[in-house]
């Protein structure tokens, strides 16, 4: 049965029991002990002292349950499993958690040296020089807040452990760290565990490690008690504990030259990645590498750091951390060609990376990039130039001039541009190698088999027209094999686009590789092809897989946005995004992609407005954190720069990458202020308006 359109919560199984998670209630600290009352035969306290194997999850620092140390509130400490829910509430409310409280650390404005997770200090050429000749500084700080991923389902595993095996469901993008994480929390050998992955719905990257955590926790609860364990949390549980995308606060000073020319730039980044560290590498660099943005810099020096405080864990979440890079890059930009009184599209235009150029990271540009062509699409596709000419001028007549409070409306217009990769900056215990396998059968259908996860049925379609096309054979006869991780190859994360840059090159691959044998062998004819990390970049120290951003997509965007000055409301008038990600597999699963990305950007820019107190999210936010609703989307316009020439990219991330600064930089050309942070939300535009009206009271006093 394919498990993968089936939720967790609707597994049962018969005799089943049910996990309750106890959680630390302070955000720093050790635990002294757990006073729990006396419990009937069939209900069981879990502790990490009962983990049988390593208190860890595979590749990364998070323990499965707090042993001794508690780094943030909430952080799972014991499991009480038992065949009631409603008696386990009535147990926890009983247990008493002792603790030894410490001084937790929250923010990252000023940090001690054992908070440092990662750091980095890389530079090309001297700025010092640079700024001593140049004509015009340009600062600014940027910062970002996180976002919620908002699954279809919160997270849960359901667990079934006989006979020294165990099978565990649950929504996970990547099937594999599930179970190389099982293995080794349970003590278990490799082929006693099973992992089906069940729906996954919209994840945004949530669903990338966080399901392993659930998953050990529900498995060892099903080990220890010998009986199926379903560990499915509430959607507050959910909302308060799991990851979200990491904040930032970047730091950007630019020296420029005659007409605009960056002679060199000084970047100083700061990521709070909360309690341990999850992809902080991958994380961190990819944010440095945002933060240069797609612009030919002379020079410059970069610093960043990592930063360990008591919140939850952080980070995964899509593009990890290339969005949050690309917006202070392109909010930057935006302020230069302001500076300069010059069309931001224009000065982009003058100013962009070319073939052979190479990314800050050291990879050489193979292709010419097509940014100039997608800036003019894009512009032509809403009229940007006289837009922005006409937003400008209204722009300039007003600077100096009292605001008054009347049903007036403020326009702008914002542009940005920016690329994605597809694949990992690092392989992880798994070496990085994935694989598919393939099987053209005696009479004549073929099987494709993966372990890749999706969040709809369109990749599965995508893969099997790509073979049924290569290898002539009517579509109907050709299956797709959801493997568990029991029988299958292991194929990957679901995660940076994998399922188009990289699955669809490999059955690309086994096709051809099926054509060469097919009249020569008999049948059936089985293949596997892999990928591998390609070596060769290092950066800072650590070598990086080529193949992750050697073949990049690229997007251009526009918004428009319009500010009722009654209200202080910003309205999004329109969106156009214009995409070069190679050739288009399936322009409708495309669209979707963008669509649905468009929106979750331009909520993180706009409406998702969430943030942590004194280690945890308030509980008004909880019940009131706003999503896009579907009246409130504007209208979204996608085109594609057709490049058949080029194999097909990973486009999913680049909305992210590029619309947050686009909408950013329209509300800030309307309000006439540089505004330097998402969500920008009706509250900000209030202060500055309500200041802009008093410097008008002041001006015109004193021309008084």
């Amino acid at each position: 049965m394919d498990y993968s359109y089936y939720f967790v919560e609707d597994f049962y199984t018969e005799g089943m029991l049910y996990a309750l998670t106890l959680r630390s209630p302070v955000a720093k600290g050790r635990v002294k002990n757990i006073e729990c009352p006396s419990l009937p035969p069939s209900y069981t306290l879990i502790q990490a002292s009962d983990i049988p194997g390593k208190n860890q999850l595979v590749d990364f620092p998070i323990p499965i349950l707090a042993s001794e140390t508690i780094s943030y509130i909430g952080q799972p400490i014991a499991l009480l499993v038992g065949p009631q829910e409603h008696i386990l509430e009535d147990y926890a409310s009983l247990c008493l958690i002792r603790v030894e409280e410490a001084k937790p650390a929250f923010a990252v404005h000023s940090f001690s040296p054992d908070m440092v997770l990662a750091k980095r200090a890389v530079s090309l050429l001297d700025t010092e020089m640079a700024f001593k000749e140049a004509k015009t500084v340009i600062s600014g700080i940027y910062q970002t807040g996180i976002q919620e991923h908002w699954y279809s389902e919160p997270n849960g595993a359901a667990a079934v452990y006989s006979s020294n095996a165990i099978s565990v469901y649950t929504a996970t993008q990547w099937p594999f760290h599930v179970k190389h994480s099982l293995t080794s929390v349970l003590n278990l050998p490799d082929d006693a565990v099973t992992v089906i992955p069940a729906y996954l719905g919209i994840h945004l990257d949530g669903k990338l490690w966080y399901p392993s955590l659930i998953a050990c926790q529900a498995g060892l609860a099903s080990f220890i008690t010998g009986k199926p364990v379903k560990l499915f949390l509430t959607r507050e549980e959910d909302f308060r504990y799991s990851p979200k995308r990491n904040s930032s606060e970047i730091h950007i000073r630019s020296a420029l030259g005659e007409k605009g020319k960056l002679l060199g730039t000084e970047l100083n980044l700061a990521l709070n990645l909360g309690s341990e560290g999850v992809f902080t590498d991958e994380i961190l660099d990819r944010t440095c590498l945002g933060s240069l943005g797609v612009y030919n810099n002379a020079a410059f020096t970069l610093e960043g750091v990592a930063v360990k405080t008591n919140i939850p864990p952080q980070g995964a979440f899509s593009g990890l951390g290339l969005a949050q890079g690309f917006f202070a890059a392109e909010r930057h930009i935006s302020r230069i060609a302001d500076a300069l009184r010059q069309d931001p599209a224009e000065w982009r235009k003058a100013h962009f990376l070319k073939k052979g150029d190479k990314l800050s990271i050291g990879i050489t540009i193979k292709e010419n990039p097509p940014l100039e062509k997608l800036i003019e699409l894009a512009a032509a596709a809403c009229d940007y130039h006289r837009k922005w000419a006409s937003y400008e001028l209204l722009r300039i007549s007003r600077q100096g001039n009292v605001f008054e409070e009347k049903l007036e409306k403020l326009r702008g217009i914002g542009i940005a541009a920016a690329y994605q990769g597809s694949g990992f900056l690092y392989p992880y215990s798994d070496k990085g190698v994935y694989s598919i396998g393939m099987t053209l059968e005696k009479d004549g259908s073929l099987e494709i088999e993966t372990s890749m996860v999706s969040e709809n049925r369109e990749f599965l379609n995508i893969w099997r027209n790509i073979a049924a096309e290569m290898l002539t054979i009517d579509p109907a006869h050709v299956r797709l094999s959801l493997k568990n991780t029991g029988l299958s190859v292991d194929s990957g994360p679901a995660s940076m686009s994998r399922h188009i840059g990289v699955i669809s090159r490999l059955v690309e691959r086994c096709c051809i590789a099926i054509r060469k044998q097919r009249f020569r062998d008999p049948l059936p004819i089985r293949v596997r092809r892999s990928c591998r990390p390609e070596r060769g970049v290092s950066w800072d120290g650590r070598s990086m897989d080529m193949n992750s951003f050697s073949a990049m997509s690229w997007a251009a965007a526009v918004v428009e946005a319009e500010v009722d000055f009654a209200t202080y409301t910003p309205n999004i008038r329109g969106v156009w995004l214009v995409v070069d990600g190679g050739r288009i597999l399936s322009e409708k699963q495309a669209r979707r992609t963008l669509t649905v990305s468009t929106i979750q950007a331009l909520g993180w820019a706009s409406w998702e407005k969430l943030y942590y107190e004194e280690g945890k999210i308030p509980v008004s936010l909880t019940k009131n954190y706003q999503i896009p609703l579907a009246r409130e989307v504007p209208p979204i316009y996608i085109d594609f720069n057709k490049n058949d020439s080029a194999g097909p990219r990973g486009i999913g991330e680049l909305p992210f990458n590029c619309i947050p600064a686009a909408y950013v930089q329209a509300v800030s050309q309307a309000m006439d202020h540089p505004f330097e942070r998402i969500p920008l939300c009706s509250r900000d535009i209030w202060e500055v308006g309500k200041l802009k009206q008093e410097e008008g009271r002041i001006n015109s006093r004193a021309l008084v």
